[in-house]
């Protein structure tokens, strides 16, 4: 098995990514399945932060949001993704792994409040810090949370786990069956062509931060595992089209240009 070519990582798992085949809600065992991902990659020593989504829940919500004023509707969904968030750190301790929620909004009695030098020192530690609650802003999504809380906690990458795509497409692959898979692309192109990575908001911080994005399909197991060893995995959005180093490569190359 190849070393990671990563130190710390940020996974950003959709809402849709834990409903499995549910219409809306959760299903115990894509979460399990998630969670023992997570655990496997912990394991060979990769720090790993997770940042949830909750389109899982608001499904079930959309028809009492309706007419809703926005700022309401999305606090509805922050305490959603808490909600998500003490689901995936029981199946986490369930398989041994420490794990601490971090929320933006006070929810004293189930998470910590989100303090960046306490999640740093969680990961330094071994434990698996989930980030809940978004931003704790209405108007902000949970992937500018995800791309916010990635460079605050110096990650090395986003890992985008998507719910039914391989990756990336040049078109909606359920709207359009012939739709082109893209293995690789900026962030730029992402923004100019409306690709659906991320939101525009998280796509121009990370592009603004020379962050890169591994967009993957959550269903097949071995993904997470084989991109934090370097393999090609989905689709990688990049800052730019010239060659990057990743995690340790880059640090290699740096003390190299240093010395």
């Amino acid at each position: 098995m190849a070393d990671p070519v990563f130190k710390r990582v940020l996974l950003k798992i959709s809402g849709e990514a834990l409903m499995g085949s549910l219409d809306y809600g959760t299903d115990p065992d894509r979460v399990h399945q998630i969670a023992a991902q997570v655990h496997q990659v912990t394991g060979r020593g990769v720090e790993v932060a997770v940042v949830v989504g909750a389109g899982n829940i608001y499904r079930g919500l959309a028809g009492a949001a309706e007419g809703m004023d926005r700022a309401t509707a999305d606090y509805m969904g922050m305490l959603a993704t808490v909600l998500n968030a003490l689901t995936l750190q029981d199946a986490l301790e369930g398989l041994g792994t420490h794990t601490r929620v971090q929320s933006a909004i006070a929810v004293t009695e189930v998470a910590e409040p989100y303090i960046r030098r306490r999640a740093i020192r969680h990961l330094e530690k071994g434990r698996v810090v989930i980030f809940a609650a978004g931003t704790g802003n209405p108007f902000f999504t949970t992937d500018t949370a995800a791309a916010l809380r990635a460079l605050e906690i110096h990650a090395e990458a986003i890992l985008m786990a998507k719910h039914g795509v391989e990756g990336v497409y040049d078109a909606d692959p359920s709207e359009v069956p012939d739709a082109n898979f893209l293995p690789e692309i900026t962030h730029m192109e992402a923004i100019e062509r409306g690709l659906r990575v991320m939101d525009s908001t998280a796509l121009s911080l990370c592009m603004d931060n020379a962050l890169p994005i591994h967009v993957f399909n959550v269903a097949d197991e071995r993904n997470i595992d084989r991109i934090v060893g370097g393999e090609r995995v989905g689709t990688i959005v990049r800052p730019s089209r010239e060659p990057v180093a990743r995690g340790r490569e880059a640090e290699r190359a740096a003390a190299e240009n240093h010395e």
